[in-house]
């Protein structure tokens, strides 16, 4: 069993930027206090801010699977790789992109989105529901 340390301050840093977020490639990951599992994630400048969530303590059965060459892309071993996804408040609740989650290696702080073209998973999945397989 793996067991997951929480994640306080960390530099990151995308190989390409995040779609829609370009040219911001390096950002600095929070954890936001007293929400167990919820991150923001701001540009160097603060120009950009989302909101990262642990799915795992979030989102019932959400297990994408990450090869290899995924965690390679980030310099993370099988264990070394966090999946994290972005939240999104809005009026209607909170929802997160299951289809796109951010994978990072909090030892270097690299970083990559990877985005399924497998519409299995949904881009906006209410938080709490179940994931699909």
């Amino acid at each position: 069993m793996t067991v997951t340390t929480e994640i306080t301050d960390l530099d990151i840093e995308f190989a390409a930027s995040l779609p829609g977020l370009a040219p911001f490639t390096s950002f600095r990951l929070s954890r936001i206090e007293g929400a167990q599992g919820l991150y923001a994630l701001r540009s160097r400048g603060e120009e950009v801010r989302l909101f990262l969530v642990d799915p795992s303590l979030v989102v019932a059965g959400y297990a994408p699977r990450i090869t290899p060459a995924m965690r390679e892309g980030i310099g993370a071993g099988e264990d070394d790789a966090r999946v994290f996804v972005v939240a999104n408040p809005s009026d209607d609740g909170v929802f997160v992109n299951l289809r796109a989650p951010v994978l990072l290696n909090p030892r270097t702080g690299a970083a990559a989105q990877v985005i399924f073209d497998d519409a299995s998973y949904p881009l906006r999945a209410r938080l709490g529901a179940t994931a699909a397989p």
